[in-house]
């Protein structure tokens, strides 16, 4: 049976349960099962590597020793042991268990998971269907590659306004241009359920980590922090998947509710990869971290303020953000100034409609910048839809070798149909405003407003006085008769 099957199967199960209500909900329940599947399954790998190895998770508590036997406990006897030993323990696991990080990361996980089934037979079958899944083997740890975006995009569709996830060839482009480097400390502060993070270790990964101490310098080099509990342990999840021993660099926090002046020296990043919640406020307070002239409760301009502060010199950042920041005034306006003062600004690709469908019709954009240096002239590049392409769906996403015209430009800039760069002076003299159109386009241009009402008046006229030649000639020819 193919893993989407299973993941189907277990979907079905848990809506027999009067416990569950809802796609969040049966999403919860099923990544903390994944969860201490995944980690068990790692813990056997680390146990053939380590013989010092020590689990961090009570003997009773492991995946194998009560979920692994198809006929071991189930029903209430199941249930009672969930609710009352397993999820107790967990959330107040001994962190001196296990020194190397790991119970942190448990503990953090189960910090704000809740069991919300309440038919112990069915969950038994639920932890069944589980079980059939080895995240040991490469096959199936792969294939669950494309469950974890099926979940995701269930998620989606319960989530609330200004909460989706980021397409993976919109992550893989953005990872791809900024190049993190092997020792480089990688930041995504609104990191979701780690898209940017999972592409960020595999691409240095695959073009620069070579032995054992390279790997260990890449797992502890890239870092997230997550506001919601359930993206994040799904986060947490995610990042065992990629192979990382101790996530404990994935923090369940508010990036935002750090004051900007507490960040020091050992607080920089070399990279930011990220795609910050737009279209939403920030509670009361948060505002009141960052400098008065900065102050709003907008999402995603605190994150760029944030971000902008957060690079060291010769620092990279690539982050997706809404047309809405780039011509906004006010506020958004003092934060373009600070960010085209501090950052170069080198790149904006400007994205079609459809590419966050049909979660948000939002148009979006990609800011690309190096901290350190001012901003000179700002290159944008509109990315067309494919051949054929009226917008994206679900069943037409958009892919990463649609990226391929921008990467091909992206050393060797000229202008072209969709490239274009406008100076800074001129940025600067429309008042910051970044929402710059293609000028090799040909707009629907329906004219001068001046000339189009003296057209309009000049056909009324001609109108009228082919009305009254009409009735002149009706009225002649009445007469004659």
């Amino acid at each position: 049976m193919s893993i989407s099957t299973t993941v189907k199967s277990i979907q079905d199960i848990m809506r027999k349960d009067a416990g569950v209500d809802g796609d969040a909900q049966r999403i919860g329940q099923l990544v903390w099962l994944f969860f201490l599947k995944i980690f068990d399954d790692q813990e056997q790998e680390l146990e053939l590597l380590n013989d010092d190895y020590r689990s961090p998770i009570p003997v009773r508590l492991r995946w194998r020793n009560w979920a692994a036997d198809p006929e071991g406990i189930t029903g209430d006897e199941l249930l009672d042991f969930i609710n009352n030993d397993l999820f107790k323990t967990l959330k107040d696991l001994d962190l001196d268990i296990g020194a190397n990080g790991r119970a942190v990361v448990v503990r953090s996980a189960f910090e704000d998971a809740y069991n919300y089934m309440k038919n112990g037979t069915l969950i038994r079958q639920v932890v069944n269907k589980i079980e059939e899944i080895d995240f040991n083997r490469s096959a199936d740890r792969h294939q669950f590659g494309d469950i974890y975006e099926q979940i995701l995009k269930d998620l989606q569709s319960a989530g609330n306004a200004g909460e989706f996830y980021t397409p993976r060839a919109v992550t893989q482009f953005m990872v791809d241009m900024v190049d993190p480097k092997l020792g480089e400390k990688v930041l995504d502060p609104a990191c979701g359920t780690g898209g940017f993070l999972a592409c960020t270790i595999e691409h240095v990964r695959s073009k620069y980590v070579q032995t054992a101490e390279d790997e260990q310098l890449m797992q502890k080099s890239v870092s997230g922090v997550e506001k919601k509990a359930l993206p994040h342990l799904l986060c947490t999840t995610n990042m065992l998947l990629h192979g990382i021993e101790v996530p404990s660099n994935v923090r369940h926090d508010n990036t935002l509710s750090r004051p900007l002046r507490d960040y020091g020296p050992k607080d920089r990043i070399d990279v930011v990869v990220t795609n910050p919640p737009f279209g939403g406020t920030e509670e009361d307070g948060i505002e009141g971290n960052f400098p008065a002239a900065f102050r709003t409760r907008e999402t995603a301009d605190l994150f760029l303020v944030l971000i902008t502060h957060l690079l060291k010199d010769g620092g990279r950042a690539a982050i997706v953000l809404p047309d809405g920041t780039l011509f906004g005034e006010g506020v958004k306006t003092r934060i373009k100034e600070k960010l085209l003062t501090e950052c170069n600004l080198h790149t904006v690709v400007r994205l079609p409609n459809g590419v966050f469908n049909p979660y948000t019709g939002i148009k979006t954009n990609l800011l690309f910048f190096t901290k350190g240096e001012p901003t000179k002239e700002v290159w944008y590049y509109e990315h067309p839809y494919p051949p054929g392409y009226k917008s994206y769906s679900k069943t037409k996403p958009m892919r990463i070798e649609e990226f391929a015209p921008e990467k091909a430009w992206w050393g060797d800039r000229q202008e072209s149909e969709q490239a274009w760069k406008v100076s800074v002076e001129q940025i600067k003299a429309n008042g910051y405003n970044l929402d710059i159109k293609n000028p090799n386009t040909v707009a629907d241009d329906h004219g001068d407003p001046e000339e189009l009402l003296a057209e309009y008046k000049k056909m009324l006229e001609n109108v009228a006085a082919t009305r009254e030649a009409l009735r002149r000639e009706l009225v002649n020819a009445l007469g004659g008769e």
